[in-house]
């Protein structure tokens, strides 16, 4: 079977929308296979943003590993479910900064 690229899964706070739009240029760039969590400028309800938390980690579930964007250490709740979803899954997780 040929190699395939790495998949990633970038994960981090909605409010580093930028930060994660460039950690998926340079991933890509890079040969990374980039998935990453939807985005919007509509106002999200609680009930999609639960469809869209369980989306997100059916994502994790196909990377070989987690990247997280997260400047200036921050990791907000959300996120931090999804690290420790990853970890539970047996998948690498990196930061963009220290934690």
């Amino acid at each position: 079977m040929p190699d395939r690229p790495e998949i990633v899964c970038i994960c981090g706070s909605a409010r580093f929308a930028d930060e994660m739009r460039a950690a998926n240029r340079d991933l890509t760039f890079a040969g990374v296979i980039v998935v990453a969590p939807g985005e919007t400028d509509e106002l999200v309800t609680d009930e999609r943003k639960t469809a869209l938390d369980a989306l997100h980690l059916r994502k994790i579930d196909l990377a070989d590993r987690v990247l997280v964007v997260n400047p200036g250490g921050y990791v907000g709740e959300s996120t931090s479910r999804e690290i420790a979803y990853a970890h539970a899954a047996g998948k690498p997780v990196s930061f963009t900064d220290p934690v």
